[in-house]
């Protein structure tokens, strides 16, 4: 007879965080999110850190090597995607450990012979003012001017004026070459008043830009998460079918941690793939796996050897898993229970083993209830996929900015591995969907604000770190009628007045 769970599954919009004692100390400015990734035994440090609870989901509209970087700058990790060529993760990877901080290679680049027309369509792509002019329009082409505001009128220009007739020739500019330390680039940029500064090789290809704007945002991220060799900190997916090739990859292109990336790990494939890890590279290379709903699975992969062990399926905004075969679970239920599973596992053995809440945040203050549930950190996806820094078109939808954002399981992607149920190397049929998300800027800010308001819920709790909020949270499950009552009610909302006289 099957199994019979008696109560029912719930997600986080059905509870709240009830207020507990907040002494003087209780300030969000005291508040530490540091938090562990991987496994490790009691009375010992972690070997791999964040610095706040936040990564990237492994998907082609969220993790590329840009959105790497910016995560890494404020303490998180991104999970590279691996739902491509061995090659191009490696390469992006391999990007994200080379990056020189301060040094920006530059993504918005323009022929001469190109018009201003394509200059901004070019602009309304990429957001950004100042544009390199390259022989063949690409990063690294011959520099032979820059672009930017102060050189063009639209009002008083022809569209097709030809990006040579106005540009800032190369014989004008002030550069700096690649033998250019990052101090001496911005006592260049101050001496000179610039608000950039090309880096070029003796052949004058275009290397990098240092903007005047990164000087400061550098100052102003004490979070960022670095290695030994203070190179940013990035992860990588893998799948359970080419991990003999595309594992060795990454690992030479420098990932400091893998994450299998399937819909469900409870699978004879996710304990294969970690035991040819294992039996290659012993414990010195870490990898999660996942994704589980309950205590089984939680035991299954932990035995198996996983460093982090994912929760949740189907509770993300693409993911249609549940729709198409009635397979998942409310991702609050599941937290709970794996949370209580990692609680007994670490008194039984003395190893603790970090747990990702995976889909199903909706609200900021998700994340404070899934961290008070007992994850770890949380991974995000449509939360990333709305920020300058990922990797799809911004796009006007009916008057409203607007970024892409498909799942792994939609036929955009075809991510059939991230599926994988052995046989036939196909997608059946899609557990993802094609959508579009607003656009809300920079991941910087929204991160910040994201964090401000974990922290000020964790001081209303009475805590200053995780493990603290996970000790003294209270939780209420709240009734339909109590979520409603949780917003403006009983009142006309200024911004959805009609003005007199309108239609």
């Amino acid at each position: 007879m099957a199994f019979y769970y008696n109560e029912p599954s719930h997600t986080f919009n059905e509870y709240l965080l009830v207020p507990g004692y907040s002494s003087s100390e209780c300030m969000p400015a005291n508040v530490c999110l540091k938090t562990p990734i991987v496994k490790f035994k009691k009375s010992e440090e972690p070997s791999l850190t964040m610095n706040i609870p936040l990564v990237s989901a492994i998907m082609q509209s969220v993790s590329d090597d840009k959105l790497a970087i910016a995560l890494a700058r404020e303490g998180g990790i991104s999970f590279i995607y691996g739902s491509q060529s061995v090659e191009s993760e490696a390469e992006m990877v391999q990007k994200v450990k080379n990056y020189k901080a301060g040094f920006v290679t530059s993504d918005s680049n323009i022929r001469p012979d190109q018009t201003l027309e394509d200059l901004l369509k070019l602009k309304e792509k990429t957001s950004h003012s100042t544009v390199a002019v390259t022989h063949d329009g690409t990063s690294h082409g011959m520099l032979l001017g820059i672009v930017t505001s102060r050189d063009y009128r639209v009002s008083r220009m022809d569209s097709l004026t030809p990006i040579k007739e106005f540009m800032t020739p190369f014989k004008s500019l002030i550069y700096g070459t690649e033998n250019t330390t990052l101090k001496e680039a911005n006592d260049i940029i101050w001496d000179h008043k610039l608000n950039n500064l090309p880096i070029i090789d003796k052949d004058r290809n275009l290397l990098y830009f240092v903007f005047r704007k990164d000087y400061d945002a550098h100052k102003r991220n004490p979070n960022e998460l670095l290695d030994v060799s203070k190179r940013y900190i990035v992860g990588a997916g893998i799948n359970t079918r080419d991990y003999e090739e595309r594992v060795p990859a990454l690992i030479d292109a420098g990932a400091d941690i893998l994450c299998i990336d399937s819909s469900e790990g409870f699978s004879e494939w996710q304990s294969r793939t970690i035991d040819f890890i294992r039996e290659k590279y012993g414990d010195g290379v870490k990898v999660g796996a996942g994704n589980v709903v309950d205590k089984e699975g939680f035991l299954f992969l932990a035995k198996a050897g996983a460093d982090f062990i994912k929760i949740g399926i189907g509770g993300g905004s693409i993911c249609i898993t549940r729709e198409q075969k009635g397979i998942g679970r409310g991702q609050a239920t599941a937290v709970q229970e794996v949370a209580l599973a990692r609680d007994e596992y670490f008194k039984e053995t003395g190893i603790y083993i970090p747990i990702c809440s995976d889909g199903g945040i909706v609200h900021d203050y998700h994340i404070t209830l899934a961290l008070a549930m007992g994850a770890d950190f949380v991974m995000l996806g449509r939360y990333f996929a709305r920020f300058d820094e990922s990797p799809t078109q911004k796009v006007n939808v009916n008057g409203s900015y607007m970024k892409e954002y498909w799942g792994e399981g939609s036929a955009r992607a075809r991510n059939w591995q991230r599926y994988d149920m052995g046989g036939a190397q196909k997608l059946s049929f899609e557990e993802g969907v094609d959508s579009y998300v607003p656009y809300a800027g920079s991941l910087s800010d929204n991160v910040r604000l994201t964090l401000s308001k974990v922290k000020s819920t964790m001081c209303n709790c009475g805590s200053l770190t995780v493990p603290e909020l996970q000790q003294k949270a209270k939780i209420t499950l709240v009734s339909s009628t109590s979520i409603v009552e949780g917003g403006a009610h009983d009142v006309v909302l200024k911004d959805n007045m009609v003005p007199m006289g309108s239609h």
